[in-house]
């Protein structure tokens, strides 16, 4: 093991977050924005970005929580087993760091998002998709370290994870890359903050019941080894994504194989491609709103339903 001590990713949040973020931080740049978030049509840069509502925040939440439950597998289903002596032990202390740090991360994004913008516009405003998301940075940051860190540890990197998130989505409007659902600031930021997190915080009871008594602790514990491999495979995940990811998608846009043509952009995909949209987002006939806009305004809309029966 590198330094004697090796790299502690027990779930994944370098091997398979960080691997899928910056994949998708990759093929964001190579591919552009989409049409009308951050340019005209003439090609000149809007002075705010453009904003594309989510169609339903209903959903999103649901999708959220299902997610959430799908991370007590992930995280405690690492163990690979759990007759044998103490493996329980680790998947028990893997679901409650996980639900700790789920927790945390979506208190802190969405609080920090409020004070970011109370001190931008002077208003308060609680934005929903950012604590879900945030729940989702605590869940990628709790991953690497979920069976190494005691419980105060995990509420502490859910707490940092939430501001990792919403700072780092900022920063890519900022430079105007254009992620649609902000999986690069979920699976990217917070999976390299996982990695440091696990060689901070790891403690050495912890470490010790889950790998054995040769390893060493985090940094918080009096050991910087592991920070040191930590840093070294966020490098190597890094460089490796980097040599096989970024010829990919140059190779695919050359091909023309990366894009859809420009009008089937603006139409959507579900209509040229899935023959149909998916939802009907057509608005109610504005002489029909108007009459009964009319209607309400006498006597509560009484008079007016009556006289048309």
């Amino acid at each position: 093991r590198f330094l004697e001590v090796g790299m502690i990713d027990f779930a994944g949040s370098g091997v398979v977050h960080m691997t899928g973020g910056f994949t998708a931080l990759i093929a964001a740049i190579v591919l552009g924005p989409r049409i009308g978030r951050f340019y005209d049509e003439d090609g000149n840069p809007l002075d705010k970005p453009a904003s594309f509502a989510p169609h339903s925040v209903a959903l999103q939440v649901l999708g959220t929580f299902i997610l959430w439950f799908g991370w007590y597998g992930f995280n405690p289903g690492s163990t690979l087993s759990i007759s044998p002596g103490g493996y329980g032990d680790v998947a028990a202390l893997c679901a409650v760091t996980t639900t700790l740090a789920a927790a945390a991360g979506a208190v802190s994004s969405m609080f920090t998002d409020t004070l970011l913008g109370f001190m931008s516009e002077g208003e308060a405003e609680y934005d929903l998709t950012m604590a879900m998301n945030g729940c989702l940075g605590g869940l990628v940051g709790i991953t690497a370290g979920c069976s190494t860190v005691e419980p105060w540890a995990a509420v502490v990197i859910g707490l940092i994870a939430g501001p990792v998130y919403v700072l780092s989505s900022k920063l890519l409007v900022m430079l105007k890359i254009d992620d649609a659902v902000d999986a690069i600031p979920v699976h990217f930021f917070n999976g390299i903050w996982g990695c440091l997190a696990t060689g901070i915080f790891a403690s050495r009871r912890m470490v010790s019941m889950t790998y054995g008594d040769e390893w060493s602790p985090g940094l918080f514990y009096g050991s910087g080894s592991l920070i040191v491999c930590e840093i070294c495979g966020i490098l190597f995940i890094i460089g490796w994504v980097l040599v096989t990811m970024l010829p990919f998608f140059y190779v695919l846009k050359m091909l023309g194989m990366f894009r859809v043509d420009p009008i089937e952009e603006k139409v959507g995909l579900d209509i040229s491609h899935h023959k149909g949209a998916a939802y009907d987002l057509t608005g109610p006939d504005k002489a029909d709103v108007d009459e009964l806009a009319e209607k309400r305004a006498t006597a509560h809309g009484k008079e007016g339903f009556e006289d048309s029966a």
